[in-house]
């Protein structure tokens, strides 16, 4: 039976001082802003000095606000997290030619991706066009090609890159360009390696240059061998044959016909990969305002971002500059840390406690927030609700963004009711599946709340900055999120969660979303060794049909293994609505396989 509340006299009159202008304070808040955001801070990359550097800030407001240590001992909630690659020092490239061997040179001739697999292959070299297989624009460069335990050759990019009236849509690069895209297809059909070459006939005046190590997104290991050559280093090859690389890629981008080419066995490759996975210990930030009972409501928002944005930058020629990450997320922590603050001055009347919670991990796949779900500091059965602040620091238009208002039985009228003080004009979805740390939550049946002002141009660029956040604009969603908050808090009677059946996602959006078919799982961003966890399953989705669940890990996809998350992403994108596809999982240890039917997004 749930515990019926009622609101607190004392409660009605601090709201009331927040909308009289006693609430958020705009000028704290861009302090914290400015502190979080600063040049100094270096963007609080995963595992920097400056990450922790932020923490240790939020701790010490945490502590300033009059919060406790939620573990009872410290504010931080340790977890370790793998932050990239770097080169070891034995890493080779050696070609032999019948009597003759070359030694290729590290860094100049040849350079590893960070999404190698460590190991040391031999074989002979097959070239494969561009490496791509695309069916929906009846394009395949592995035709009639068999390239099991061969080296593959392949050009970077895609056919037709300058031809407005190319299949693959000209000058825009479909996903098939991706290097990690072209490794799972090599893999898939046996190759022992993958060596990638610049595409000089479409950029001839461009440099051959080596691609920079950890600029190219990818999982930790691909399953094979991945290296970068030099150009002139394969084109040698092509001469010995009595061919032209230049030619041949000219060829392909007339015809789109492949133009495969076996190499004499005489020509044998060994690659050897050494790299080493960089680990790091980071934190969550968590302290609480203790109330009476069991029951709680959490507050919370990520504080991590992209550093120097040598990945996911959405300005690429600035990776290596600070990407400040201001809206993204220090507006949201220092969000939480107002919060905390106004929650401190009125705990005397608190029916429940709240839990602040500032989350490591986010930008590399909510891997804060899911660590906190799977080693909860407090149960999370007595959780009421999570409110995750992502981006609250520039409304435009008086439009500000809620999500998650389906996932708890009252929480859409709660917030309504609460907007009748504010002068926003909210724009409310029902699901809690969304690129940001209240999935986690969702995923563990809490109801949540997403407080979210929207997207602008500076979002992952150094250009998000300090002085671009609204203050006295977001005081006042401060003031809302604080009125809400309030009413979970004092409410008659906590939300009982409900699991929405979310829409399919329409393709190239945010909730699950982008290209191919519709599956319909929510990935647990966990890491898991050989295989993709299912943190959820939507309701009514085709793998919800097929019976598949939360906590299963997808290990075979239409005959295909799935090892992490981007071969499920190229397994699913390979094929379209419609399909029947058998995939195998692992359910409390045992091989389960099921018949999934994809479906269309709309």
């Amino acid at each position: 039976m749930r515990v019926r509340r009622y609101w607190p006299a004392a409660w009605v009159l601090a709201l009331a001082a927040a909308a009289w202008g006693a609430g958020a304070d705009a000028g704290r808040y861009v302090g914290h802003v400015r502190q979080l955001a600063a040049p100094e801070m270096k963007g609080r990359g995963a595992g920097s000095p400056e990450l922790e550097r932020a923490a240790q800030y939020v701790a010490r407001e945490f502590q300033a606000a009059g919060l406790e240590p939620l573990n009872g001992k410290s504010f931080f909630q340790p977890f370790t997290l793998s932050t990239g690659a770097v080169l070891g020092p034995a890493n080779r490239v050696e070609v032999r030619w019948g009597e003759k061997r070359q030694g290729l040179r590290p860094a100049q001739d040849f350079l590893p991706f960070s999404f190698s697999s460590r190991s040391t292959v031999s074989g002979g070299v097959v070239f494969a066009g561009y490496g791509i297989t695309a069916p929906e624009y009846k394009y395949d460069d592995y035709t009639h090609l068999e390239v099991k335990d061969k080296i593959v050759l392949v050009l970077r990019h895609e056919p037709q890159e300058f031809d407005d009236k190319s299949v693959f849509l000209g000058k825009d690069f479909t996903r098939h360009a991706a290097f990690i895209d072209k490794a799972i297809n090599a893999r898939n059909r046996g190759a022992r390696a993958l060596l990638v070459v610049n595409d000089r006939g479409a950029h001839p005046t461009e440099e051959d240059v080596l691609v920079k190590f950890g600029a190219s997104k990818g999982p930790e290991d691909a399953g094979l061998p991945v290296v970068q050559v030099k150009a002139e280093v394969a084109e040698a090859w092509f001469r010995s044959v009595g061919k032209s690389l230049k030619d041949i890629e000219a060829q392909i981008d007339k015809t789109l016909d492949p133009q495969p080419v076996a190499f004499p066995d005489t020509l044998q490759v060994t690659v050897q990969v050494d790299i080493e996975r960089k680990l790091a210990t980071v934190n969550n930030v968590a302290g609480w305002l203790r109330g009476p009972g069991e029951e709680y409501i959490i507050i919370g928002a990520h504080y991590d971002h992209l550093g120097l944005g040598e990945q996911d930058s959405l300005a690429p020629s600035l990776a290596g500059q600070v990407h400040p990450g201001a809206d993204d997320n220090a507006s949201g922590t220092a969000g939480v840390l107002e919060l905390a603050r106004l929650f401190a001055a009125r705990r005397s009347s608190l029916h429940r406690s709240v839990v602040f919670l500032a989350f490591s991990g986010e930008e590399l796949g909510l891997l804060g927030s899911n660590y906190y779900v799977s080693h909860p500091l407090k149960p999370l059965d007595q959780a009421v609700a999570m409110i995750n602040l992502d981006m609250i620091g520039r409304v435009r238009n008086g439009k500000l963004y809620v999500g998650g208002v389906g996932t708890g039985s009252n929480l859409k009228p709660l917030v309504e009711e609460a907007a009748k003080q504010s002068s926003f004009q909210l724009d409310y979805s029902a699901g809690g599946y969304d690129a940001s740390d209240h999935t986690s939550f969702a995923a563990k049946q809490v109801p949540v709340l997403f407080f979210f002002s929207g997207l602008h141009g500076d979002y992952h660029k150094p250009s998000d900055t300090w002085d671009k956040i609204d203050g006295p604009g977001t005081a006042r969603v401060l003031d809302l999120i604080f009125d809400v908050a309030g009413r979970l808090e004092g409410a008659r009677e906590r939300p009982a969660y409900v699991r929405v059946t979310e829409p399919k996602p329409v393709a190239g959006g945010s909730a699950g979303g982008g290209y191919g078919a519709y599956f319909g799982s929510i990935p647990d961003f966990g890491q898991v060794e050989n295989g993709v966890k299912f943190a959820d399953v939507r309701e009514g989705s085709p793998a919800g049909k097929a019976g598949l669940k939360a906590g299963d890990v997808l290990v075979e996809f239409a005959g295909k293994p799935i090892k992490n998350l981007y071969d499920f992403t190229y397994s699913l994108r390979s094929h379209k609505p419609g399909d029947e596809v058998e995939v195998k999982v692992v359910r409390e240890g045992q091989a389960v396989t099921a018949k999934v039917v994809l479906e269309q997004r709309k």
